[in-house]
């Protein structure tokens, strides 16, 4: 997945909560939900995770605003499985 050729998964994740503002990077963490961005273009989704006991956002940014949103509903179905698991899919079928 990317943005204007950029790269989007793995997300940057961001600490949101939890007992250590610790950095999380690349595929970690087990996805608790997921949420269509409110704001126009809706081209982008927040994932929300929770790695050795914190909590942490992610944003992905994709091109198309229709993509996007079968993104949204295909990871709200793999919510409390592993991010890393979620980032082998094979998401052809979804172009």
């Amino acid at each position: 997945m990317s943005y204007r050729g950029v790269r989007s998964w793995p997300p940057t994740w961001t600490w949101v909560a939890g007992p250590a503002k610790n950095y999380a990077h690349g595929e970690v963490g087990t996805l608790k939900s997921v949420a269509l961005s409110r704001t126009l273009p809706a081209n982008r989704c927040f994932l929300y995770v929770d790695h050795q006991g914190s909590s942490y956002v992610g944003c992905l940014i994709v091109d198309d605003q229709s993509f996007c949103r079968e993104i949204v509903k295909l990871l709200q179905a793999y919510c409390n499985r592993s991010i890393d698991s979620i980032g082998s899919l094979d998401l052809s079928h979804l172009l």
